[in-house]
């Protein structure tokens, strides 16, 4: 199998900067129970972090998770970018976004070519075995079709037949085969299935009429509605139960444990509730921090 990742130039987020975050997100001082941001603490707390720039992959892609900032396109912006800002800037670890197609984050991560995946994943039993995870929000999928939705899609039962696309190595792209099989299991013609490298590709093929629906994340498919409302629209979301997560490689106990004892304590002093506003994403989707590790 190939891998689809071709990294640019890091995003480095370094000493200053961490501080300065740091500062004007006011993490020092909060508490809630034994939830604080103690970055002098990092080498007594998580000693095998001390000295490291932790490499975090997103796609740059993923609106409103990871993108571009409009008033600086080397810098990533989003709720996952931001998040992963305040965790690292509250663990006291300097940190570098190292931008790839979102397909090749997950073999880069299990690989240890970069240290964290932190972009729209979704923990699975599957991926937990080469992944150790944290999970931090509910999920669900969003179903877009071209405007005015010509074929009439209100169902995954209803694509029997019809093309419909993903992004490759998803939940969505399961939930599709799963669709495809149900299909052909009442005696209906399969679904037929075009994976992509990212999620503006599915949206294209839909736009230019190569496939009847994209399968996206729901934020990020509200925030393409929003961007393309002549051409596409949302024609029904999927609750699966699915939880969105940060990955990182197996044996990495301190990263796994900062990242954990991070987003609690930014959940705890508000810092993570202001970001999902910023973004307005719905802050109900939002989890307790949970360490998965199978």
């Amino acid at each position: 199998m190939h891998t689809f990742y071709k990294f640019a130039r890091p995003i480095v987020l370094r000493g200053a900067a961490c501080l300065a975050l740091l500062a004007a997100s006011a993490l020092c001082g909060a508490r809630a129970d034994d939830a604080a941001c103690e970055p002098a603490k990092l080498a007594a707390k998580y000693p095998g972090l001390a000295g490291k720039t932790i490499k975090i992959g997103q796609d740059g892609e993923s609106v409103p998770f990871s993108m571009r900032d409009p008033k600086d396109f080397s810098k990533l912006v989003g709720l996952d970018a931001d998040l992963a800002q305040a965790t690292f800037a509250c663990i006291g670890v300097p940190m570098q976004f190292v931008i790839g197609t979102w397909s090749g984050l997950i073999p880069a991560a299990m690989s240890g070519q970069i240290d964290v995946m932190w972009d729209t994943l979704l923990y699975t039993p599957e991926r937990a075995k080469k992944l150790d995870f944290v999970v931090y929000m509910n999920a669900a999928t969003g179903m877009l079709v071209a405007k005015g939705n010509p074929k009439n899609i209100h169902s995954l039962g209803d694509l029997c037949g019809l093309t419909s696309t993903t992004t490759l190595g998803t939940t969505q792209e399961a939930m599709l085969r799963d669709a495809s099989s149900k299909c052909v299991a009442a005696g209906k013609p399969e679904v037929n299935i075009i994976t992509s490298t990212d999620m503006p590709s599915g949206m294209r093929l839909v736009q230019n009429a190569r496939a009847d629906l994209v399968a996206v994340n729901k934020f990020v498919g509200e925030s393409m509605v929003a961007s393309n409302p002549t051409t596409i629209e949302s024609a029904f979301d999927v609750i699966t139960g699915a939880r969105i997560a940060v990955g990182t490689a197996k044996g990495n106990p301190d990263l796994v444990k900062a990242l954990h004892d991070g987003l609690t304590a930014i959940r705890a002093n508000g810092a993570e509730k202001a970001i999902y506003e910023r973004y307005h994403v719905d802050y109900g989707l939002t989890t307790e921090p949970t360490t998965l590790t199978e």
